[in-house]
């Protein structure tokens, strides 16, 4: 590409939403009677994926794997293990896709603090890249969840969307019944923004066992959700899938290259509306 040119706009989904939840079974968020029914609702009016693993155990490395198709060798939580790696926000950048990352009780955009209050860098994958990280015009798309009401009212939703709850409202420290209220919050308010074709995709970073698929995945048989107009109404894909399929799936929709090992999962299929 010539210098100062800029890319073409990619095609696909006026609007793609990403929420990850925390450290639940699939069984404990859809099974009739759990202390989730936004979610299972959300699931009945649209997809279910009912063979989704997780990648691996802790939380990290499967927040690195959902963007950027490798867990680049990290298997802790650790806040000082910085990311080199081609990641999503360099492929949104250059197919000019506007992006966000709204994230509940980070201090402040572009924060770099490992924790604060019931924030968890661990849950926040975009400060783990260097070349987000170390670019203010980049980092400071990294917001406060408080800033995705006032986008929503300024009718200024991004094309892609990262919404990482906090400690609590992810079911990470506190109930499945609080987490499943921060949806029922949040979700209702995104959907009239997500244009006729956008979707929202709900999903846990792992479960509590070391279940796993596709000869890359061992870190729980977790829930995965894909609702708003663009997700077929009453769907089910019971193809075993993993999060690097998400990936996948994100990359496809915006006519995307696959990173990492994106290349090799299962493509998620029959998820789009007619």
């Amino acid at each position: 590409m010539p210098p100062g040119a800029r890319a073409t706009p990619a095609a696909g989904p006026a609007h793609v939403v990403v929420i990850v939840m925390e450290n639940h079974e699939y069984g404990a968020i859809m099974d009739p009677g759990s202390d989730a029914p936004t979610l299972r609702g959300l699931a009945a009016g649209g997809v279910t994926l009912s063979q989704l693993y997780a990648t691996s155990h802790p939380s990290l490395p499967n927040y690195l794997a959902l963007t950027s198709g490798s867990t680049h060798g990290i298997t802790s939580d650790c806040t000082t293990c910085l990311v080199s790696g081609r990641n999503l926000v360099d492929q949104l950048a250059q197919a000019s896709i506007d992006w966000k990352a709204y994230m509940e009780s980070i201090p402040s955009p572009c924060s770099t603090a490992p924790y604060a209050g019931t924030y968890a860098m661990k849950h926040d994958p975009f400060m783990y890249y260097l070349d987000v990280r170390n670019d203010p015009a980049r980092c400071h798309r990294v917001v406060p969840l408080g800033q995705l009401r006032r986008d929503l009212a300024a009718n200024a939703l991004p094309r892609f969307v990262w919404i990482t709850p906090n400690l609590c409202d992810d079911m990470h420290d506190c109930s499945v019944a609080t987490g499943d209220r921060f949806l029922h919050t949040w979700v209702p308010k995104l959907v009239p923004q997500l244009g006729p074709n956008g979707i929202v995709i709900v999903l846990f970073d792992e479960g509590s066992t070391s279940l796993g698929c596709c000869g890359q995945a061992s870190g729980g048989h977790i829930a995965g959700l894909i609702a708003g107009p663009g997700a077929a109404a009453g769907a089910i894909v019971r193809t075993r899938v993993d999060q690097y399929s998400i990936l996948r799936l994100i990359e496809d929709a915006f006519a995307l290259h696959h990173l990492g090992g994106a290349a090799a999962a299962p493509a998620i299929t029959g998820w789009e509306s007619a």
